[in-house]
């Protein structure tokens, strides 16, 4: 359920949703740069509500482009093949007859193995199939806000050690996958390699702390033993992802969504086989978690 949130700015419209996690934004047009004192109400929005969608927004490659660098300058995009004359678009396309799980279909912060993961990702919506193809989102401040007293003080000194080996290693589920998939995905030994950043991280622009976990990225933690890692990760990610915290959007053709990869996990849903889907993608560059 949206509710009005109009009363805090005076050039754009914000309607977020009952737990100010997520909210969407209209009387904008992303298609032309922002004038100053829009562009500020947005990144404001942006802080607020971690996850803003921008609905009848038909943007252009370029246009779209042209929109992520008024947010920031453009992250890096490793492991897949960007759009050809794009090198910081990616396109993620999913074809009717593909029968594998959706790209980024497990929970997960994007590029969070990343030494600066993005701070930003920017994700228009194309091609949107008639059924399905939600994505869910997961509010990791309000999850950090909500642990015990004494879990808080359990994780506060501890780092996560992340890396891209289960989804782009050379054993990886989408190395068995290559030829299944319309993505033009790529498979490397690099992707092995390992960063470590903090469990909890606090937010640069608000300094709300987060969880900065994921089942899909981060594989342990530093100085500790897998077996006792494991399971306390497992805690995390069950935890984070609880339905209280939890805000599932729903594409419209035409629209574009930022969300802030510091402080959220997002999981894309499938449920559209036989439907084509197809989506525009860039990131925006962050900061050293600290």
């Amino acid at each position: 359920m949206l509710m009005e949130a109009q009363s805090a700015y005076r050039t754009i419209k914000v309607q977020s949703q009952e737990t100010g996690f997520g909210a969407e934004v209209t009387g904008v047009d992303l298609s032309k740069p922002l004038p100053p004192a829009v562009l500020a109400e947005v990144k404001d929005a942006w802080a607020r509500h971690a996850v803003l969608a921008f609905p009848d927004q038909p943007l252009t490659l370029d246009q779209l482009e042209a929109f992520t660098l008024q947010i920031g300058p453009f992250g890096h995009d490793p492991y897949v093949e960007p759009m050809p004359g794009h090198p910081n678009v990616l396109e993620v396309r999913r074809e009717p007859d593909e029968k594998v799980t959706p790209f980024g279909g497990n929970w997960h912060s994007d590029w969070s193995f990343q030494a600066t993961p993005p701070a930003a990702t920017i994700l228009r919506s194309e091609t949107i199939p008639p059924v399905g193809g939600d994505t869910l989102y997961a509010d990791a401040s309000r999850a950090y806000d909500e642990l015990s007293e004494a879990m808080k003080d359990r994780l506060a000194p501890l780092r996560a050690i992340h890396s891209a080996s289960r989804a782009y290693g050379p054993n990886s589920a989408y190395a068995r996958e290559l030829h299944l998939r319309a993505m033009p995905i790529i498979v490397s030994p690099e992707a092995d390699k390992t960063c470590v950043h903090p469990l909890v991280r606090t937010h640069p622009v608000t300094g709300r702390k987060a969880l900065f976990v994921s089942p899909v990225y981060t594989v342990g933690i530093e100085g500790m033993a897998p077996n006792d890692a494991d399971p306390l990760l497992a805690e995390l990610h069950k935890h984070i992802v609880q339905d209280r915290f939890v805000y599932r959007h729903h594409w419209r053709e035409g629209m574009v969504v930022i969300w802030d990869n510091r402080c959220t996990m997002h999981n894309a849903l499938g449920g559209y086989d036989g439907h084509r889907r197809v989506m525009h993608r860039t990131t925006v560059a962050g900061e050293t978690p600290t």
